[in-house]
């Protein structure tokens, strides 16, 4: 019998650190993935200062793992999120948006591809981060840019923190992490500042975010949007020539209602639909294997029909896709179940020629 992840979280809890918590009470593990008798997690460090004094505590989660019943293979990564860092010098983050004839689209990019939602909570921003590392992990050229600025996840999702640097204080230089380039105005703050702006300051990031980060060439660059039917939304798809969106629903139906207004947002502003994604769509029990539709079911699928557009993915409610977001490592990124959902999903794209 295959070990669990409850198993594992037990055993560690037994780990116990100088200051007297164990690895489980001082929340430092990250994204537990069982493949057969392998288990892969991730310890992720308060900053790289402590990072560098806890291979000793490593080692010790390796091996009470690898004493578990079924564990032949334990890889235990040790990483840490380094102190949010200010602005690169020179560079000033915001402000209103400037003149700028033509297309904000990047020269280098070949396809813009925007992931909206009607409203938060769906998992659009997981979606967005492990689409972009399944096509990378396909051999697209891919870029990710997080423009929800009110709430940007990314840098979390993708296990970035460091800050991205400006060489002449105009061009900003993306990072980038799972084969993705990356770029969030959540890597230009700190990380507990709320972004107080209106309207004509989103704007002006959302220009920054597309035309002054040195992209590169890119096939596609995904757009994770702020939910709902904002300013940013429609700068982007009027200004940016978006080749395609997806839009992200649970199949609860107050979340089809605002779905529906993302989609007409977007039949509106003329940017092509390329199909819904359920997320949420059901939960499989760890324990009895039984399955629940806790946010209820065929909503999407019929919405989908409905509209006359394809239905591109029905993805589970599932623990070890926001273990590994939160640690970090996006679930694509690695092996199992989900990562061949967002490889077929990405797969489906590449084929469409839409990515």
């Amino acid at each position: 019998m295959s070990v669990t992840s409850e198993e594992i979280r037990a055993e560690l809890a037994r780990v116990a650190l100088p200051d007297g918590k164990t690895l489980i009470s001082a929340d430092l593990v990250r994204a537990i993935q069982i493949e057969g008798t392998t288990v892969r997690f991730v310890i992720e460090a308060p900053s790289p200062e402590i990072a560098r004094l806890m291979e000793p505590v490593r080692k010790a989660a390796e091996a009470v793992v690898l004493d578990l019943p079924g564990v032949e293979q334990v890889s235990v990564a040790l990483t840490a999120h380094g102190p949010s860092a200010p602005p690169p010098t020179g560079l000033k983050i915001g402000g209103h948006p400037k003149p700028q004839a033509g297309s904000l689209k990047p020269s280098g990019v070949a396809r813009i591809l925007a992931i909206g939602s009607g409203k938060g909570g769906v998992g659009k921003s997981t979606v967005s981060s492990n689409l972009a590392v399944a096509l990378a992990r396909a051999g697209r050229r891919v870029g990710l840019l997080d423009a929800d600025i009110y709430g940007p996840s990314q840098p979390r999702m993708m296990g970035l923190s460091q800050k991205p640097e400006s060489p002449d204080g105009k061009t900003i230089l993306p990072l980038t992490a799972h084969g993705v380039t990356f770029m969030s105005i959540g890597l230009m703050l700190p990380e507990e500042k709320a972004v107080v702006w209106r309207g004509p300051m989103l704007m002006g990031a959302l220009q920054q975010m597309l035309s002054q980060v040195a992209w590169g060439e890119l096939d596609v660059l995904i757009v994770d949007l702020p939910p709902g039917t904002g300013d940013v939304a429609m700068t982007l798809c009027q200004k940016a020539q978006v080749s395609g969106a997806i839009v992200v629903s649970t199949p609860q139906d107050v979340a089809l209602l605002d779905a529906r207004k993302a989609l007409d947002m977007f039949e509106t502003l003329k940017t092509p639909v390329l199909g819904l994604i359920e997320n949420m769509s059901v939960f499989t029990c760890p324990h009895c294997g039984g399955q629940s539709h806790i946010f209820g079911s065929g909503g999407t699928v019929a919405e989908a029909s409905a509209r006359g557009v394809p239905l591109l993915a029905q993805l589970p409610l599932d623990l070890d896709t926001r273990l590994a977001g939160d640690g970090g490592v996006p679930v694509a990124a690695g092996d199992g179940p989900m990562a061949e959902a967002y490889a077929k999903l990405a797969e489906g794209l590449i084929k469409g020629g839409m990515a």
